[in-house]
């Protein structure tokens, strides 16, 4: 299960970032939610000169599942 619904419905970075920190927001206490907003800034720094679309379709696959698994734990 995504940890929101419409996980399907990203299809580029924009969205990607909106989503993440979307779910940011369900985590319970605030020092988690500043740790992985933290992180996915840091990681949409690191990717952001990325411009294989298939490479940006793996990153946010991979960024959705991570999400899920975090929401989930």
């Amino acid at each position: 299960m995504a940890p929101l619904p419409n996980a399907e419905l990203v299809q580029n970075s924009l969205q990607l970032y909106r989503y993440l920190l979307r779910c940011c927001k369900l985590l319970p206490e605030e020092n988690i939610r500043q740790h992985y907003r933290h992180a996915i800034r840091q990681s949409f720094k690191v990717h952001a000169d990325e411009d294989d679309p298939e490479r940006i379709q793996q990153i946010i696959k991979r960024a959705i599942e991570d999400a899920d698994w975090v929401m989930n734990k």
